[in-house]
């Protein structure tokens, strides 16, 4: 039997792990895998919907920074929002395929949002991306498959 409050811990840590808190949610993950107490698609698809929504959450930060950028009380400055969106229109949205790297790929998701990326093509290589280094650890943690 799967208990819900597992699984919203789970969800609520793939949520925070995709924001700019310091977190990781691979270890929670990998934890309860090892426990075999959950079918591994379950802990999968949890984990993979927290952080794709987390994400999502930073694309509208992204958005709203688009709009307050020029602001003096905003906590970026111009040239670097100007910076991270030329960079956007260089790489593209298919960087966004990178945004389960660490460090980088939540970044990333802001500054798709400042550029102004469609949120179905943000979801779906955001999705691609996400549920792909769950899926991949998932299959590299003993005894789940």
């Amino acid at each position: 039997m799967t208990d819900p409050a597992i699984l919203a811990g789970l969800f609520l840590a793939a949520f925070a792990a995709a924001t700019i808190l310091p977190m990781q949610s691979e270890a929670a993950l990998v934890a309860l895998l090892l426990t075999g107490d959950y079918p591994a698609w379950l802990l999968v698809v949890t984990a993979s919907a927290g952080n794709v929504l987390g994400s999502v959450a930073n694309w509208l930060i992204g958005r709203v920074a688009g709009r307050f950028g020029h602001r003096k009380w905003f906590p970026a400055k111009q040239e670097t929002l100007i910076r991270a969106r030329r960079w956007y229109a260089r790489y593209g949205r298919w960087s966004l395929l990178l945004s389960w790297l660490p460090i980088v790929g939540d970044p990333l998701t802001v500054v798709a949002g400042m550029a102004r990326e469609s949120l179905a093509t943000f979801l779906l290589l955001v999705s691609i991306a996400k549920a792909g280094r769950y899926l991949a650890l998932a299959a590299a943690t003993p005894a789940t498959l």
